[in-house]
């Protein structure tokens, strides 16, 4: 009984470390995503010349192939946030779960 207590809380820690990573790396995706929302934005109502980053340089860049350069990296980012959510889907309810095994354990033990 003891050994499938401490067993069952290792896993939940795991887990539960694993849930924690995966809210931080959504919280980021949406961050970035919302950073290229903007920039998007910007480049519309941009007048004159436009100018990419490029480490701690600057160059000027044509309009729709920085407005192209974002779109991409949106959907990429997209991409990535669904895959998230599905993952937070599938591990949040094996945690729930798992954190009321553990509770009956140590409450009946």
């Amino acid at each position: 009984m003891e050994n499938e207590v401490e067993k069952l809380a290792m896993d939940f820690q795991r887990m539960q470390s694993q849930y924690q990573m995966l809210l931080v790396q959504k919280n980021q995706l949406q961050l970035q995503a919302e950073e290229i929302k903007l920039a998007l934005e910007e480049l519309k109502s941009a007048k004159g010349k436009v100018y990419r980053n490029v480490g701690t340089i600057m160059f000027e860049a044509d309009r729709e192939s920085l407005s192209k350069d974002l779109a991409e990296r949106q959907e990429n980012i997209d991409v990535r946030l669904k895959s998230v959510a599905q993952q937070e889907a599938r591990l949040k309810p094996q945690l729930d779960d798992m954190k009321k095994r553990l509770e009956s354990l140590i409450g009946s033990g």
